[in-house]
């Protein structure tokens, strides 16, 4: 139960949040109606602004909250596409990083010590090739993000991979929604909305899942190998 009991914190806080309604608290509607008094605060508060998103941030995160994809897009819509996207990526992977540690202290190590042939299996092969697989989860959003960074956890990859996968993996998608985002101000002043697929455009997904194949090529490189390895000594 001491093992368990973060992890049972975490999933009451998601299921109070999920009761609340998270999107009473951040949606477009609220930055459009409260535009004009965030943009002055930060402009008072130039350094703590920052400071508190990333903290809301690494809390959305490291509590498996809904609400990423929003907190990215409001990032780039109160401080800019490059710094809103900075402090996304910075909030994104602490929270990712906390809750990967959690994971791995309270169920992964004991997960990892009863696992049977599979999963060892499964291990073996990601940990084999684990920067490669972790940077393909991270730049396709194929599944959802606190599952990626869930997982990891229970294969026992280790925290030097995992961090730098997730720190640089990100950056991709996030930009994309923090540019997106710092574009509002002009639809809001149309009166226009934007929704998901205004953003993830096929021309976007096309160079995310470019960049996946890009990472996934020392795979297939290691795979190349071992195959003419075999074949040489067949011969």
């Amino acid at each position: 139960m001491k093992r368990l009991l973060p992890l049972l914190v975490i999933a009451l806080v998601l299921v109070l949040a999920l009761l609340l309604g998270p999107e009473r608290y951040l949606s477009f509607d609220l930055l459009r109606e409260h535009r004009a008094e965030l943009m002055d605060w930060i402009a008072i508060h130039a350094l703590l602004s920052p400071l508190l998103f990333i903290l809301t941030y690494t809390l959305v995160v490291a509590f498996s909250l809904p609400g990423a994809f929003m907190m990215t897009i409001s990032g780039g819509f109160l401080f800019g596409a490059l710094a809103g996207g900075m402090y996304a990526v910075t909030g994104a992977t602490i929270g990712a990083l906390l809750l990967f540690l959690i994971a791995k202290t309270s169920v992964g190590d004991y997960l990892l010590s009863k696992a049977g042939g599979a999963m060892k299996k499964m291990q073996h092969g990601f940990a084999e090739n684990a920067l490669s697989y972790m940077f393909v989860l991270r730049l396709v959003p194929i599944f959802p993000f606190f599952l990626v960074n869930l997982v990891p956890a229970f294969l026992g990859i280790s925290l030097r991979v995992y961090l730098f996968a997730t720190f640089f993996g990100i950056m991709p998608v996030t930009f994309v929604y923090a540019m997106a985002g710092s574009g509002l101000g002009g639809l809001f002043d149309q009166g226009g909305e934007i929704t998901l697929t205004d953003i993830l455009t096929p021309e976007i997904l096309a160079a995310l899942t470019g960049l996946a194949l890009l990472a996934l090529l020392p795979v297939g490189y290691k795979h190349l190998n071992r195959k003419t390895a075999k074949n040489t000594e067949r011969s």
